[in-house]
């Protein structure tokens, strides 16, 4: 799938010499137009874009993310809101990869096939289906491949050796690494250098795989891991959102311009 926006953002941050920069926000909060906002803008700074679908029973989830899906929900965001707000933002922004994140449930609620269909119309890049784990994510991986959508695999670091070879060989365009085992949006409990240490260990399996870290990576962590391929930062942009909120700032600049200091600090 060398061809896919996903892949083409890689070899362009590589030549820059700088890890990607992923943001992951909750469609829909804190309401869908916002969140679309807030989507275009980020996007000038951050070179993939993860949107979240909001969940009330997410499993990996800390506090900030929660709060962000729960403001979605609230404000009656549904699974049809999530795809319009992707195909408006590729009306813009047609070159930039998105991915969508959540929980099988959902999928299976809508229909697997129905809901690749769907991805594909939308121009939706990448899926991460945090509960669906290999080797049982085959055939709806190879179904996403099929339609040109990058199915993404998530390792950790309790990944066995063997499986951990087994998943890099299966994967498309990029790997997600949990960083360390926790929810998301916790103090980094391991030191970015171990981060790094055991990142290496994976990266060394197949060097010609992208892998991203994600957990824990906020303004004060992320220089210190900018060796890795990409570096996903979530909780902190939620936490900048609830903020504005109980402030009554502007949402969408404030975001903004924490996403633009993270970027900063790995050119």
């Amino acid at each position: 799938m060398t061809n896919s926006l996903i892949w083409q953002s890689f070899k362009k941050t590589r030549n820059e010499n700088r890890p990607a920069l992923l943001t992951y926000t909750v469609a829909g909060d804190n309401t869908k137009k916002k969140s679309l906002e807030i989507l275009k803008s980020i996007s000038n700074h951050a070179d993939i874009c993860e949107l979240g679908f909001p969940h009330n029973t997410p499993i990996a989830d800390g506090g900030q993310i929660q709060t962000s899906a729960y403001r979605a929900i609230k404000n009656g965001i549904k699974i049809k809101n999530v795809f319009s707000i992707v195909s408006q933002f590729k009306k813009t922004k047609k070159n930039k990869p998105i991915i969508l994140m959540g929980y099988y449930n959902i999928v299976y609620q809508y229909g697997e096939n129905k809901f690749i269909q769907k991805c594909k119309k939308t121009k939706v890049d990448g899926l991460i289906i945090v509960d669906l784990p290999h080797p049982e994510n085959k055939l709806f991986a190879s179904k996403c491949k099929k339609k040109g959508i990058n199915f993404i695999q998530l390792v950790s670091p309790t990944t066995s050796n063997n499986r951990l070879k087994q998943i890099i060989k299966d994967s498309h365009d990029m790997i997600y690494y949990i960083s360390m085992l926790s929810i998301t949006g916790q103090k980094l409990k391991v030191s970015p250098k171990n981060i790094i240490r055991r990142y290496n260990k994976i990266k060394a399996l197949d060097k010609s795989k992208n892998i991203v870290i994600g957990f824990g990576i906020t303004e004060k962590t992320i220089k210190s891991l900018k060796k890795a391929d990409g570096l996903v930062v979530g909780s902190a942009i939620c936490k900048e959102i609830t903020k504005s909120i109980i402030k009554r700032q502007n949402i969408v600049t404030n975001v903004t311009n924490i996403v633009r200091r993270l970027k900063n600090k790995i050119k």
